[in-house]
């Protein structure tokens, strides 16, 4: 195992450091609309489910890496804030599936927004971080490597 070398610790720094600035941009775009992080990233997880994938709290709480409990949680401040709300499928009543109302609909819509426009403006330098890292060498990741991880995914 190789070690890392001083450039390697300090690409990794500053992508660290792009990421913070972003996600700090998001904690107060989101908290200004009055959401919690997790609420807001839910609603966008709702919003943005790849095609042929039911939005229900396991599918949602996986994209979000969080437990079931707590997607339930978030799920019921949402469903309590007038954000979401829940219905039964009609194949199988047991299943729970999950949408955005109108007033979900237009929050989402302005902080996703934001949110893009930030990403178009900040990208760069994040995009600049990530190939630092990947082409550096020392332990750092490889475009073969990136390949053979996401073919195994």
């Amino acid at each position: 195992m190789k070690k890392l070398t001083l450039s390697d610790y300090q690409a990794l720094a500053e992508f660290r450091y792009q990421i913070r600035r972003f996600l700090h941009f998001s904690e107060q775009v989101v908290k200004k609309a009055g959401l919690e992080r997790g609420q807001y990233q839910l609603m966008l997880a709702i919003k943005g489910m790849p095609p042929g994938v039911r939005p229900r709290i396991r599918e949602l709480a996986n994209r979000m890496q969080i437990r079931h409990h707590s997607a339930v949680e978030l799920i019921n401040r949402l469903e309590g804030g007038g954000f979401v709300n829940r219905t039964r499928a009609e194949e199988d009543r047991r299943e729970v599936l999950l949408a955005l109302t109108a007033k979900g609909e237009k929050v989402l819509s302005e902080l996703a927004l934001h949110h893009h426009n930030e990403l178009r403006d900040a990208g760069p330098e994040l995009v600049t971080a990530l190939r630092r890292i990947m082409r550096g060498g020392g332990g750092a990741a490889t475009d073969s490597s990136i390949k053979k991880r996401a073919s195994k995914s």
